[in-house]
């Protein structure tokens, strides 16, 4: 495996294109929007120096995964000559549905199509393409350069042969691998969404202030961060369309909190956008 294509330069994007990169994969982050675009590739250059600054990549490292970097707004001709594409836009099924038609027109038969997808079917997606024993989700963590797991869900067709080399690819990258089948919302996001949910309950029923219950569940439980600080970084706006769909899957237990509805329709939405359930003075490095 030698060339890496990743759709979607968002939070998820750019992270997984700086593994990728830093792996050895030439890589492409692609996405249709210049200035999202452009975004992405100052906050990766911002990583690569704080990499640098901390130890974890040499300057010769760094130049190194920087040259195989590119970013590029044309999808068609950069998946032509890919090895493995990874989609990483929003968790919307007709976006997704989209990228995959187009993908699978012009990707070459051997390429392996990855979804980024915390909660989405890959059986689904497969559907969508001409090469369903290719189809595969990785689902990784955010930040994507500190979180060491990638979960690996195969679909109901994806072949060993498909998750054996994505498990490859992920080992390069410096990951953690688990394997799974399909069932909604995998191993990490049923629980993550359950505690999530109900940090929002106990909230909005005034059972402590959300510094408390995240000092609870850090110290009580041992979390590396409360159910607040994690879902202000994930975007609150992405847990809830999570819990939408865990719900709509799942049942009653993932009704999603009336308190964290009201915080996504007044535009607190987390790190992103500067407040969430805390606030935020400046972007918040990861």
């Amino acid at each position: 495996m030698k060339k890496v294509v990743v759709i979607g330069s968002g939070v998820m994007g750019r992270g997984i294109a700086y593994v990728s990169c830093t792996g050895g994969f030439q890589t492409v982050l692609v996405d249709i929007d210049e200035k999202q675009l452009h975004k992405a590739e100052q906050e990766i250059d911002r990583l690569f120096e704080v990499s640098i600054e901390r130890g974890k990549l040499s300057r010769e490292k760094m130049l190194t995964a920087k040259s195989a970097l590119s970013y590029s707004n044309f999808l068609a001709e950069n998946v032509k000559n890919a090895d493995l594409i990874i989609e990483a836009v929003p968790e919307v099924l007709s976006i997704k549905k989209s990228i995959f038609e187009v993908v699978d027109q012009h990707a070459a038969s051997h390429c392996i199509l990855a979804t980024n997808t915390s909660t989405m079917s890959p059986t689904e997606i497969g559907s969508f393409t001409k090469r369903p024993d290719k189809v595969i989700a990785m689902h990784f963590f955010n930040p994507v350069h500190k979180m060491p797991l990638i979960e690996v869900v195969k679909g109901l067709d994806t072949s060993d042969e498909t998750a054996a080399a994505v498990r490859s690819a992920a080992a390069a990258m410096g990951k953690e691998t688990v394997t799974i089948n399909e069932f909604p919302g995998f191993v990490t996001s049923r629980i993550s969404a359950l505690v999530g949910n109900e940090a929002f309950y106990m909230l909005q029923e005034g059972v402590g202030t959300a510094e408390e219950i995240d000092k609870a569940i850090k110290l009580g439980l041992n979390y590396p961060m409360g159910p607040f600080e994690l879902g202000d970084l994930v975007g609150l706006d992405t847990r809830l369309n999570n819990l939408r769909y865990l719900h709509e899957k799942l049942g009653e237990k993932y009704r999603p909190a009336p308190l964290l509805e009201q915080y996504v329709k007044a535009g607190r939405l987390g790190r992103k956008t500067g407040r969430g359930v805390y606030e935020y003075q400046q972007p918040v490095k990861q």
